[in-house]
């Protein structure tokens, strides 16, 4: 993959621009078929190496953080080292990704299944190091093909990933009618497909041409990038990373979590003494956090609205139906970002998509039937389209002189938030709902079901939630249980061996005698505590569409919004209609 500087044609567009598009377009695509495909294997892995729910939830969840921290890290690098060799790093990472987890079953034959389920992690974790270095590059790359229309092509761009995800889920449904009634495909082809779309997008940008962005040309250093970001900043996205170490990392380890906070606090510190303690423009800051609100509400509902649906539906796979017809609106509409921009603005149709994804979410929490649900999904749906690739297109044309650091800092704040507070801060409000409806209605019930610690979301009252194990015993009336234990005597493990396994076990010998008096009540408080979530979830787009409205004001207030350009050496910068 080659760095030269790609030649101008005479709209301002390299002469391969739509190749580099079209090729970043399909590095996202790999990313949601690969995360597609990887979730729809659970029970095969399960069910093949002895993993319980609770190792696979650990198998599934790795790199989720690092996927955000990936984006900025190599944001750094970007501009200086250039597009073409981070993407091949991206290619070869993508591809390392797929050996190891390839390896995974000839591994457990020769070494057991703790071997294997570190195959299957570290797997995990390499894929999800390549898509964050493809998001690094691909949206600065994207907003150096096309200065003019960074918008639009931006959320064609974004398209990728919605395309990934129903394209992961049609190849599952047809795996699964070949497994069914004519032969069965082993998990490894299945977990290979992501790999086309790999070797595509690695084909497209092998030996191109790739441009300079706008701040290298201009002569922008990474110095002055931080600087045009600034402590102000810099703050919103440290205070994330001091959240991760403090609530994750250091306990982890044994250290207090309070020195997360000090970690942070030193970064911070060092930020500002590298960048002269440039406080930058509060503009970035404000546009960070409200990217931090887009991650929680876009893909920290993501990870919760299926099972809520699906509830309501009174189907799991009606949930996830609905689902992909979301993930289908979301890939079509953003091809049509381009004509709305131009007649409302950037901020006009980020402030149009928040305040119809409240309603909608709003709605979802009201539904009552299947008709409802299928609206309410809908409007949600439309109105989450725009968010994260108009986003940057705004970042981007306001501020070039914030380069690929910039850019890889909005998405990074947004995966952040998604993975520390969204799937969090939703799971948390389930369970508030949840479990003060189930006191009420049924106080012997909750006893039985409670979880046997108490957790908390930042600064809200510690609660004992429903035990997820317990209540998914109650549905299936124990099968999944009974089949985790009859997995372990087949490969001639000890129940003893796992010790919540165990409990769990041990607990339903007891619990199920009041199953069918317990069943109603839970359903009813799990159903009652996703649509209270849901509902009070609407209020962070509504807090976006109040910010999207005070910067139109702010903007017609100055003469309207403008995209800005960097002019003689990176030191100015002229706004354009």
């Amino acid at each position: 993959m080659s760095n030269d500087q790609a030649s101008g044609s005479g709209n301002g567009i390299s002469p391969n621009a739509y190749r580099l598009l079209w090729a970043g377009f399909t590095s996202i695509l790999t990313a949601g078929v690969g995360f597609s495909i990887r979730n729809s294997l659970l029970d095969d892995w399960g069910t093949q190496f002895g993993f319980t729910q609770t190792e696979l939830g650990i198998i599934t969840g790795s790199g989720l953080t690092g996927f955000g921290l990936t984006i900025v890290f190599f944001s750094f690098f970007a501009d200086r080292v250039g597009y073409g060799p981070l993407m091949a790093i991206a290619f070869l990472l993508h591809v390392a990704s797929a050996i190891i987890t390839l390896a995974a079953t000839p591994v457990f034959n020769a070494l057991g299944r703790d071997a294997a389920g570190n195959c299957l992690y570290w797997g995990t974790f390499l894929f999800s190091l390549a898509n964050g270095t493809c998001e690094a590059v691909v949206n600065p790359l994207t907003a150096s093909l096309f200065p003019k229309q960074r918008t639009h092509w931006l959320n064609i761009l974004h398209a990728g990933w919605p395309g990934g995800l129903i394209l992961g889920a049609l190849l599952g449904v047809i795996f699964n009618t070949i497994s069914s009634n004519i032969i069965n495909v082993r998990w490894e082809i299945q977990i290979s497909m992501y790999l086309i779309p790999a070797l595509i997008y690695g084909l497209m940008m092998f030996r191109q041409p790739f441009p300079h962005s706008e701040a290298r040309k201009h002569g922008v250093t990474i110095g002055r990038m931080m600087e045009e970001i600034g402590l102000l900043g810099a703050a919103v996205f440290i205070a994330l990373i001091g959240l991760w170490l403090s609530a994750d990392v250091f306990p982890a380890i044994g250290i207090p979590y309070w020195l997360g906070w000090f970690a942070a606090v030193a970064l911070l510190a060092a930020y500002g003494f590298g960048t002269r303690f440039s406080a930058g423009h509060w503009m970035i800051a404000f546009l960070l956090i409200l990217h931090g609100m887009v991650g929680y509400v876009e893909l920290g509902t993501d990870s919760w609205i299926q099972n809520v649906t699906g509830t309501i539906l009174k189907e799991e796979r009606f949930g996830q139906m609905l689902f992909v017809w979301t993930s289908a609106l979301m890939f079509g509409l953003r091809f049509f970002a381009g004509p709305i921009v131009h007649k409302i603005s950037p901020l006009g149709l980020l402030f149009g998509a928040a305040s119809i994804a409240m309603i909608g979410l709003y709605l979802l929490g009201n539904a009552t039937t299947g008709i409802l649900c299928v609206l309410a999904a809908t409007i949600y749906g439309i109105g989450k389209t725009y968010y994260w690739p108009t986003m940057l297109g705004v970042a981007s044309e306001r501020f070039p002189k914030g380069g690929a650091l910039l850019l890889g800092s909005i998405g990074g704040v947004g995966m952040l938030s998604a993975g520390l507070l969204g799937g969090t801060g939703i799971g948390y409000k389930q369970d508030y709902f949840a479990t003060n409806y189930l006191k009420e209605n049924a106080s012997s019930t909750y006893e039985r079901y409670k979880a046997d610690r108490e957790k908390s979301f930042l600064f809200f009252p510690k609660i004992a939630g429903l035990d997820q194990a317990k209540t998914g015993t109650l549905v299936d009336g124990g099968k999944k249980l009974q089949g985790e234990i009859d997995i372990l005597s087949k490969t001639g493990r000890k129940l003893s061996e796992f010790p919540d396994l165990e409990k769990l076990s041990s607990w339903w010998s007891a619990a199920k005698a009041e199953a069918e008096k317990d069943k109603a009540p839970v359903t009813d408080a799990t159903l009652h505590g996703g649509k209270m979530a849901l509902k009070w979830t609407a209020l962070v787009p509504l807090m976006m569409a109040i910010g999207y409205l005070l910067l139109i004001a702010y903007f017609r207030a100055i003469g309207g919004y403008k995209q800005v350009h960097i002019e003689g050496a990176g030191t100015a910068a002229r706004e354009v209609d």
